[in-house]
């Protein structure tokens, strides 16, 4: 898929320090590492791939900049995770469709819902969230840094 020069492709083994760099940047901006944080960003093909998730990377101008994952949860339930666009890139709608293609390839998946955690201070990223057609569920999950969940069910023709 191609926005304004903006490429979403498959993460490779050598996206991983690009993966970690992004997460890392913006969870460091708003908040703080957690042990689990470290776990997935430096091991993402342990924690994600090899267990039934994807990652994706968005590229402009042969430039990463941008990343998000689908995690297995459980049969039919993914979570939507580790989704970072640079600072730099802010603005061009590398996350609307990094969400999008993520979304589409949850329906490959065969996905029923998909979760996410978050933070009322990433107002824009809740935004982005509602207009994708999540909502608020009761809070639950491994984050300490999340005050809120949501989840997009998808209807399967």
């Amino acid at each position: 898929m191609e926005n304004t020069g903006i490429k979403v492709i498959p993460y490779q083994a050598e996206h991983q320090p690009w993966f970690e760099k992004l997460n890392r940047d913006w969870i460091e901006k708003f908040f703080w590492m957690e042990p689990v944080d470290f776990e997935v960003l430096q091991k993402p093909e342990a924690h994600i791939i090899s267990a039934g998730g994807i990652i994706l990377m968005a590229q402009y101008e042969n430039e990463l900049v941008g990343t998000v994952a689908l995690k297995f949860v459980s049969p039919g339930v993914y979570e939507f995770t580790k989704m970072a666009v640079t600072d730099k890139y802010q603005g061009m709608k590398i996350g609307k469709q990094l969400s999008s293609v993520a979304i589409e390839k949850a329906i490959a998946l065969h996905a029923e819902k998909i979760i996410l955690y978050s933070n009322t201070k990433l107002i824009s990223a809740i935004a982005l969230y509602r207009k994708l057609g999540f909502v608020e569920v009761p809070l639950d999950g491994p984050y300490k840094r999340s005050d809120l969940k949501m989840e997009l069910l998808i209807s399967t023709p």
